[in-house]
């Protein structure tokens, strides 16, 4: 099988339980290190899916190897190749696919509820789901036309999606591990202070996101390896 690319835009943004998942399905993958001047393939064909993970930037900050990654992706979905995006990627899909991504109302930053879609799909995908999920991003995407909603919240009507049956778009971080939060705390928690003292009502303290770590990232990991169970089906 050919590998997974996995890409990962900033040092922080790791694709942390991602790998673990992939190698416990026996998937290869390799990462794609954006953040260190790596650049977008131009051709999906030498992967057989693709991974795009988080980010501080935005799918309209201007950046070249964002229009790349969305041409990318586009190139995908034509040659039936499985993507999957985690926040940031998520949004590049939806851009990719003929949505559009603004500013959302208001940050959400650390583990929240989601209201899981009462489909087939839903099931499918995420099982039962988990009952909190880790969440950092204050930009929100429309679902692409023909693309099914599979998870929301009162602030943002679209957390998660499939379409065609095989690309999967998460606004959430279901790949967060104790010390990959922990790095996102120490990396920006001033974010949090910022978001806290403008009353922000969707950002946990920073004791709240560091706290049960152990069973809270378990939870999700289960999620997510029902999700990527579901989504290695469509590999070539």
């Amino acid at each position: 099988m050919k590998p997974i690319a996995i890409f990962q835009h900033t040092h922080v943004g790791q694709p942390g339980a991602v790998v673990t998942v992939l190698n416990e399905l026996g998937v290869p993958w390799v990462v794609v290190p954006v953040m260190d001047g790596a650049p977008i393939p131009e051709d999906p064909s030498s992967f057989s899916g693709l991974i795009l993970m988080g980010g501080s930037m935005g799918v309209n900050d201007g950046l070249d190897w964002i229009d790349d990654e969305i041409r990318l992706v586009r190139k995908a979905r034509e040659q039936e190749i499985p993507v999957s995006g985690h926040c940031l990627g998520s949004q590049v899909m939806s851009a990719a696919f003929g949505g559009k991504v603004e500013r959302g109302p208001a940050m959400e930053i650390g583990w929240h509820k989601v209201d899981y879609a009462p489909v087939t799909e839903t099931r499918e995908w995420f099982g039962n789901g988990a009952d909190e999920i880790f969440q950092w991003h204050g930009d929100a995407f429309e679902l692409p036309e023909g693309a099914v909603r599979l998870a929301s919240s009162s602030l943002y009507p679209n957390q998660a999606f499939v379409l065609d049956d095989r690309h999967l778009g998460m606004q959430f971080h279901l790949e967060m591990t104790p010390e990959l939060v922990e790095l996102y705390l120490q990396a920006n928690g001033n974010m949090i202070d910022r978001e806290l003292a403008k009353g922000a009502q969707a950002v946990n303290s920073r004791d709240e996101v560091a706290s049960n770590l152990q069973k809270r990232t378990s939870a999700m990991h289960e999620m997510m390896r029902k999700a990527y169970a579901r989504w290695a089906k469509g590999l070539k």
